[in-house]
């Protein structure tokens, strides 16, 4: 059965190429031009609601971050935000409201339909309960920090971390490979599992967001290291001995 992609926007110019290209590499796809139908269309009980919904923040009527807001509130639908400026994804990213990734405009058709099935194909995996990208069987164990793979859960001393998909997946990524330094290029192979069209400063972003989180000093890190010009490491050795 083909999975459902809703497409939100109010250009029905781009509607019209997404669905061109969605529907070509094999899904079904609905549109809907502002945030009052997007709502419907997501929140219905006829028919069979979306798999994943491609939604632009800047509509007219009721804007992308508020249908998310209440989309979040009854429902796990995927959502994949479309944003007018690469800076905005910071500001997206450090809301913590739920997104499963972003886009910036102008994109690539291409680029969103390899998103769009990279999103899906990690919902996949962890239904199955089986690994795939960023992703490790068993638990990584560090001074200060537990990371179960297929339970996806993360401890800081003893309190439970709440992390995004990508950022945990991002975590795994790093740990199971203690002192490797990994470019952005490789992160973005490795955790969104795709040829990326986008900005690599997509990483930073929910670099930081995951830092934040972890309570990690970007200035004086004890867990996740900046190589400058290049990208990122994980800096504690397994089991509890110092880098």
């Amino acid at each position: 059965m083909a999975r459902h992609v809703l497409v939100v926007d109010d250009e029905e110019q781009i509607r019209t190429v997404l669905r061109a290209y969605l529907e070509a590499d094999g899904f079904a796809v609905s549109e809907a031009g502002g945030g009052v139908e997007a709502m419907r269309q997501i929140t219905t009980t006829h028919g069979e609601p979306p798999d994943l919904v491609l939604l632009d923040v800047g509509l007219p009527d009721l804007d992308g971050l508020e249908v998310l807001r209440r989309v979040r509130a009854q429902s796990d639908v995927f959502v994949i935000l479309v944003t007018a400026r690469s800076e905005e994804v910071d500001k997206l990213v450090g809301l913590g409201i739920g997104a499963d990734d972003y886009i910036t405009k102008p994109f690539s058709p291409r680029e969103v339909v390899a998103r769009t099935k990279a999103v899906l194909r990690r919902a996949e995996v962890d239904a199955a309960g089986v690994a795939g990208p960023g992703r490790v069987d068993n638990v990584l164990r560090f001074e200060g920090l537990v990371i179960d793979a297929d339970r996806r859960e993360v401890l800081a001393g003893s309190e439970p971390v709440s992390l995004s998909t990508l950022e945990f997946d991002l975590l795994v990524a790093l740990a199971k490979a203690p002192g490797r330094v990994f470019s952005r290029a490789q992160l973005l192979e490795e955790v969104w599992g795709y040829d990326f069209y986008g900005d690599e400063r997509v990483v930073d972003v929910h670099i930081r967001s995951m830092r934040r989180a972890l309570g990690d000093d970007a200035a004086a890190p004890r867990l996740i290291g900046t190589v400058r010009g290049v990208g990122y490491k994980f800096l504690p050795e397994p089991d509890g001995r110092p880098a």
